[in-house]
This record gives structure tokens, C-alpha cells and sequence, in this order.
């Protein structure tokens, strides 16, 4: 029955993250151009770029290293940043909220496209969050 029950739990929680939404926006501009204005979008917002992870930059760097040789982006990077107001918001609806914290939004040169994109969030409290996310992307994007 534990076996069963183990079983259960790992499918669930399986499913529950390949069910992830992510909303995405195309950039007529290049890769350094959006990933100027998407920073200049977060900054313009009173925010704190706290981080930026050059993940494009570690799959090229790594490839050969777990054998492979598919180049997934010409470019690649996500913005990592946080809000006070609207962390504080979302943290005293559920301070479970913590777990989103900091939020992501990426900007990746596949060769065809440059888009800008982020995770979908919740329903409920971290719609908050989802709504300034969306509106940094599209600003930086020019939508």
C-alpha cells in the first residue's frame, strides 16, 4: 500500500509540473536590444535586477561535456528580480507565496526568434505578480 500510495504522489506531482503554462511575447528587435530593454522595463519599475543567469551561455559552455551537440539558443538569458509591494502582497495573502520569489523572466535568441517569456503563475494572490510580469514583457517587446 505505501508503495502504491508513493507511486500516486510521484505521477501527481509529475503531472502538476509538466502542466506548466508559459506566456511568451516575439521581438522584431535582436537578442542584446531586448535583453537591454527588458532590463530597462524591470529597472523603470523602481526594481532590482537582482541576478541574471546566462543560461545560453552555460548549455553552449556544457554540451559536449553530457554528449551532446545541439545548440538550443543563440542566446539565452533570464532576469531574476524581485517587488516589495507586491512580494509583501502576495506573501500576506499565503506566505507560501515565498516559494515564487524571486520571479523570471527570460529573453532566448532561438535562431528563428527572439522572444521574451515567464512562467505562468496561479490562480488567486499571485495573479498579482502574473500581471507585472506580463506587463514588463510586453513593454519590453514594444506590445
Amino acid at each position: 500500500m505505501k508503495t502504491l500510495s508513493a507511486i500516486l504522489v510521484a505521477l501527481t506531482t509529475a503531472g502538476a509540473a509538466f502542466a506548466q503554462n508559459i506566456t511568451t511575447y516575439s521581438s522584431d528587435a535582436n537578442f542584446e536590444d531586448t535583453a537591454f530593454a527588458l532590463e530597462s522595463a524591470i529597472i523603470g519599475r523602481g526594481l532590482v535586477v537582482d541576478y541574471v543567469s546566462h543560461v545560453g551561455a552555460m548549455l553552449a559552455r556544457t554540451g559536449a561535456d553530457v554528449g551532446s551537440d545541439v545548440e538550443l539558443f543563440e542566446n539565452a538569458d533570464v532576469f531574476l528580480f524581485c517587488s516589495a509591494t507586491t512580494s509583501r502582497n502576495v506573501m500576506e495573502a499565503d506566505i507560501m507565496n515565498i516559494a515564487f520569489c524571486p520571479y523570471g523572466i527570460f529573453v532566448a535568441d532561438t535562431g528563428d526568434e527572439v522572444m521574451v517569456g515567464f512562467r505562468d503563475f496561479p490562480k488567486g494572490p499571485m495573479q498579482e505578480v502574473q500581471t507585472l510580469l506580463d506587463e514588463i514583457a510586453r513593454e519590453a517587446v514594444g506590445k
